[in-house]
């Protein structure tokens, strides 16, 4: 077990960006990067709040969540510019699980997801969440998008509405029936929000965030002029709390985790991807490089603290991560102070924060809705595969109409036979009677060489696996009936699954049925490992197999020979061949 560790250990070293950063650091850069969190972290503040309410707990839990998840991803995270905390991707699964299972089970359901984080970055998966095609993470995000534009009726229009209810049909239904109940002041407040966050001039106070400036303003027309617009403490009497957040242990069954494990796995996978898409947004703005298995972990370990300080999930956010590159950080010290920053905003000014209109805060959901969607997608289609915006729509749909585990369950089988098909098409197998060509590159070409009487050879190449084992399968059962020996080249075989190779034994066998021979021929190391694991290779024997096509043809030719010979004994030969 210890050998197994160290190994992991060894492939995945545990090493944050803030150890690399600060290496080489400064008083300069520190205050850049002061500089920099206090910005990120007013930006932060209302959008904690906003995205708490959103997700169906407190806003106190939005805020906690970003300090805490925020303080440890920075601290541990592979990305020296990233910046953590709840962000809309979440909202839909939250709230689903508030509604399903109760908000005290939110708790374990992040401790898991950050489980899962972690082990994933732990075994090195951090690379292979970036192989999920374009298309479904474009389709999860858009739908994510359209589902946290529909949760923001109710704020935006002040709907005196109890339940949500949390699909989407179910949500509409509910606002065309209550449309009527409308409150105009509280729309009013809402649109003015919307214009100064969309509208506002950027040459006034432009070093001032605009969803500062898009909050203050409302609350305070709100304050003096005693609109009755619902605010954060008219619907959550307790306010937020000027205090520190508090250790709280959840309560843990079999049942609880049984129920929970297919939401906690589907937040992981949406905060593994998210996470990436940030870091790889924030390499491409600083010409940096992250460490993606080492942003998974600190992605874990941040969930796992989120949800015993009663968070709730937590991933990088991009639009904070380019906002605090924007504002000149230079490590992850910038994203611990953007951290703390919100804990003194707590502590200080809860009671300011408590007065925030509801609507106002439904507003800026609705601008991270329409910045978050991949809108553009919709007009690509005429320039993209079918197949590509099939999947994009395929997710798209899922995720607004069956939910968002439904559609990453989906998601995943659809990028796992949209991968297969790409494969399968550029994989190959071609007959050497059929074309010559291949045989061009080789030092000593046997282009003008026919193969023996009674051998025919094949050449596949790319991967053999289940994509393309059903091509293998049609093609040799449509050569030649009378062949003796089959030659097979493997040279540019990249790899064999399990079910290439159980379509190269099923091929063998049959050969074996007829009195047929196989040589596989110059086989790399990787196939030639699975071939080696799995036995293969002593069931066909080491003789049948081939350095080069010249001695395949020679050991060919000798088979055919033997084979000959055995034709030609007497029909009244002893069964052991002597006379």
């Amino acid at each position: 077990m210890k050998r197994i560790v160290s190994g992991f250990r060894k492939m995945n070293p545990f090493e944050p960006a803030l150890v690399g950063s600060l290496k080489q650091y400064s008083v300069e850069k520190l205050g850049a990067d002061i500089t920099a969190g206090v910005i990120v972290g007013i930006i932060a503040l209302p959008l904690a709040m906003a995205l708490g309410i959103a997700s169906g707990v407190t806003p106190e839990a939005g805020l906690f969540t970003a300090i805490v998840a925020g303080f440890v991803i920075s601290l541990l995270g592979g990305s020296r510019f990233q910046v953590s905390g709840p962000t809309g991707a979440f909202v839909v699964v939250i709230y689903s699980i508030v509604q399903n299972y109760g908000i005290g089970l939110l708790p374990l359901c992040t401790i898991m997801a950050g489980i899962i984080l972690l082990l994933m970055g732990f075994c090195g998966l951090g690379k292979v969440i970036k192989f999920i095609p374009h298309p479904v993470t474009m389709g999860f995000t858009t739908g994510i998008a359209v589902v946290l534009l529909l949760g923001q009726i109710k704020d935006f229009l002040g709907l005196p509405i109890q339940n949500l209810p949390a699909d989407s049909f179910g949500r509409i239904k509910v606002y065309l029936f209550n449309l009527k109940l409308l409150d105009p002041q509280s729309l009013g407040i809402g649109l003015l929000t919307l214009g100064i966050l969309f509208f506002w001039p950027k040459k006034y106070l432009p070093k001032i965030p605009i969803t500062l400036i898009a909050l203050v303003i409302p609350t305070v027309l709100v304050y003096i002029f005693k609109l009755p617009v619902e605010t954060i403490i008219d619907r959550f009497p307790s306010g937020i709390p000027q205090s520190l957040p508090k250790i709280t242990v959840p309560v843990f069954s079999i049942k609880a985790f049984c129920d929970l494990i297919s939401p906690a796995f589907t937040i992981a996978l949406l905060g593994a991807m998210e996470s990436l898409l940030s870091a790889v947004v924030a390499d491409s703005l600083t010409d940096d490089r992250h460490n993606s298995n080492q942003e998974l972990m600190g992605q874990g370990i941040g969930n796992i603290f989120s949800g015993f300080f009663g968070g709730i999930p937590a991933t990088g956010a991009i639009a904070r991560t380019a906002a605090n590159i924007r504002s000149g950080a230079h490590s992850p010290v910038s994203g611990i102070v953007h951290a703390i920053v919100l804990l003194l905003i707590v502590l200080v000014a809860s009671p300011l924060a408590n007065l925030i209109p509801l609507t106002a805060l439904s507003a800026v959901l609705i601008m991270v809705a329409v910045n978050m969607g991949e809108w553009h997608e919709f007009q690509r289609f005429k320039r993209v595969p079918i197949s590509d915006f099939a999947v994009f729509i395929t997710v798209f749909a899922l995720t607004i109409l069956a939910g968002i585990t439904v559609a990453v369950e989906i998601g995943l089988v659809l990028a796992a036979l949209l991968f297969s098909k790409r494969v399968a098409d550029i994989s190959n197998l071609s007959g050497l009677y059929e074309v010559s060509s291949i045989l061009s590159n080789r030092e000593n070409s046997l282009a003008n060489v026919n193969l023996p009487e009674g051998v025919q050879a094949f050449r596949i190449q790319g991967a053999f696996f289940f994509g393309t084992a059903d091509k293998l399968e049609t093609a040799l059962r449509r050569a030649q009936q009378d062949t003796r020996v089959t030659i097979l080249m493997l040279d540019q075989v990249i790899d064999i699954d399990s079910t290439g190779l159980n379509a190269l034994e099923s091929f063998y066998e049959r050969l074996v049925k007829t009195n047929s021979h196989l040589i596989l021929c110059n086989v790399p190391s990787r196939p030639l490992r699975v071939l080696i694991r799995s036995g293969f290779i002593c069931t066909i024997g080491k003789d049948h197999f081939a350095q080069s096509l010249d001695d395949a043809i020679i050991k060919a030719q000798a088979l055919c020979k033997v084979e000959e010979s055995f034709d030609t004994l007497p029909a009244s030969a002893p069964e052991n061949g002597k006379f």
